[in-house]
């Protein structure tokens, strides 16, 4: 596996190191033992998956109050996605700034995104998977999220969002966020 360090220090890039042959190839998506070898938190709790039928759905900026924070580890097994993280640690050098990474079936990027980080996508195309672990389990009490078109957080989606949820749409502005 190779970990590609991002702007948004704690949030790492992964990228799968294929063997491939004339059948293909054959590469780790996960490895507790290297993950922990970069300082990483490499504590599974729990695995979840999504789907989402149409190009321009928006899902997050969701993450999980203390005592629940958790580390995502996000893959897109289906199409094409554009996932942003935001920086919600107070004393971070990079506290409310974003980035944004397209991850895709097709080029196997992973994203680790750590604890006090929220993070949501966007789809680029119709019918796109998700695949994503997290080291805390879902606690409903501690569920958090950020409006995706918050103007004190700026993110530039690459798209049109077309596809929202309510509960996503009504979040509030970040200056009453629990975070």
């Amino acid at each position: 596996m190779k970990f590609i360090e991002t702007k948004l220090k704690g949030a790492w890039l992964v990228e799968i190191e294929k063997i491939g042959d004339g059948r293909g190839y054959f590469g780790r998506a996960w490895c507790q033992r290297e993950f922990e070898e970069m300082g990483l938190d490499a504590g599974i709790k729990q695995i979840n998956t999504s789907f989402s039928q149409k190009k321009g759905t928006l899902r997050g900026l969701h993450y999980q109050a203390d005592p629940h924070q958790e580390v995502k580890f996000v893959r897109c097994t289906q199409g094409r996605i554009f996932d942003v993280i935001v920086d919600l640690r107070p004393d971070s050098p990079t506290f409310l700034q974003w980035d944004g990474y397209e991850l895709s079936a097709e080029n196997g990027r992973m994203l680790y995104v750590p604890e006090q980080f929220a993070t949501g996508f966007l789809t680029l195309e119709d019918d796109c998977g998700m695949y994503y672990s997290t080291t805390q389990f879902y606690a409903p009490s501690a569920a958090r999220a950020l409006r995706h078109n918050d103007p004190a957080i700026g993110i530039e989606w690459p798209g049109e969002v077309t596809e929202i949820s309510n509960v996503d749409r009504e979040r509030p502005d970040l200056s009453v966020a629990d975070f």
